[in-house]
């Protein structure tokens, strides 16, 4: 009822794992948030930085799983909490928790090609065109981002990670 929607862009930090709860599957993984400032000299310097554990539920399990590694950069949309534990020495801790309900990759950040997964019951009833079923996406799938222009001619800017 009260819950902290939050968007946070930034990095994972560690290696997606997968765990089975009761009769459900989750992926959870830590990521940072970093940001940087403009020195009056024009330099650029670190900010402050937000460490975040994400957890990942239902179908976003598979997406998750079969995409995203250690060092990627994503945008994570879900709904912000504090979990409270005891640690090993019996020291009361908390941390700051996102369940996710879209995880994606920052485009600005990297480039990525897109595959719909397509339920079984949506599938028998929606005919699909026969190049998203086959796969096929034209010429330029593969190609080098900045070899791409767009529908004027124009070319497109170069990526930088």
């Amino acid at each position: 009822m009260f819950e902290t929607p939050i968007t946070v862009v930034g990095n994972i930090v560690n290696n997606p794992f997968r765990q089975r709860v009761g009769d459900q599957e989750v992926i959870r993984f830590r990521m940072a948030s970093n940001s940087r400032r403009r020195t009056p000299e024009g330099e650029w310097e670190a900010g402050n930085s937000l460490f975040v554990s994400v957890s990942c539920w239902g179908r976003l399990v598979t997406g998750v799983g079969a995409s995203l590694v250690k060092g990627d950069s994503v945008i994570v949309v879900g709904q912000v909490y504090t979990s409270e534990y005891d640690d090993r020495e019996g020291v009361r801790r908390s941390s700051v928790e996102v369940r996710a309900t879209a995880v994606g990759p920052d485009l600005s950040r990297c480039v990525a090609r897109i595959e719909t997964l397509r339920r079984s019951d949506t599938a028998s009833t929606v005919d699909a065109p026969e190049e998203a079923e086959s796969g096929d996406h034209g010429d330029d799938v593969g190609a080098d981002p900045a070899d791409l222009g767009d529908a004027a001619g124009t070319e497109a800017l170069p990526l930088t990670a």
